[in-house]
């Protein structure tokens, strides 16, 4: 089993790159089939999303734009309770359908405020896609409509996630070891 240290963390492998790709064609494939001759704006939740939101999206053949948010919530391993928006919206998605890309979701309180947001902006539908999804953690009604994995609720790095800035180019998916 594949380890890494990060700072002053040791992770070991969870979910290995070749699985998330493969993971990644399928998710590809249920959005491709759902939104069929529909245009698909995709919003990437930066920094973790980032990896997913660009493998994802080159794999979807459909009338689709890409556009990101920065929000941020986690200090060090633990979510802080609170949403940042640190960098906002940038265009108008009135009347479109959307699709949320999120790298993770655990307690949900960013999903709930991106999702009140694009409420506000009026769009036509909001769907959710997450690569990691906690069940264990989730706190909000909120519909999780793609998820790559469900997994426990670990602290993880790796593919787009990070601790405390470090791990994000590591091309799999690895746990806290404790």
């Amino acid at each position: 089993m594949k380890e890494t240290v990060l700072l002053d963390k040791k992770f070991r492998e969870m979910i290995s790159g070749e699985v998330i790709s493969k993971r990644v064609d399928e998710l590809a494939e249920m959005i491709n089939r759902d939104f069929a001759g529909k245009e698909v704006v995709f919003l990437g939740i930066l920094n973790g999303a980032f990896l997913f939101a660009a493998d994802l999206f080159k794999r979807i053949d459909l009338k689709a734009r890409i556009s990101f948010v920065k929000l941020a919530s986690y200090e060090g391993t633990r979510s802080s309770g609170s949403v940042k928006e640190l960098i906002g919206w940038n265009e108008d998605i009135k009347n479109t359908q959307v699709i949320v890309i999120e790298d993770i979701v655990d307690t949900g309180h960013t999903l709930e405020q991106i999702v009140g947001e694009l409420k506000v902006r009026n769009v036509a539908s909001i769907k959710v896609a997450t690569l990691l999804f906690k069940p264990k953690a989730y706190t909000k009604k909120i519909p999780i409509d793609y998820v790559g994995f469900e997994i426990p609720n670990d602290f993880v790095v790796g593919y787009g996630l990070d601790y405390d800035g470090y791990g994000r180019n590591l091309p799999s998916v690895y746990t806290l070891v404790k």
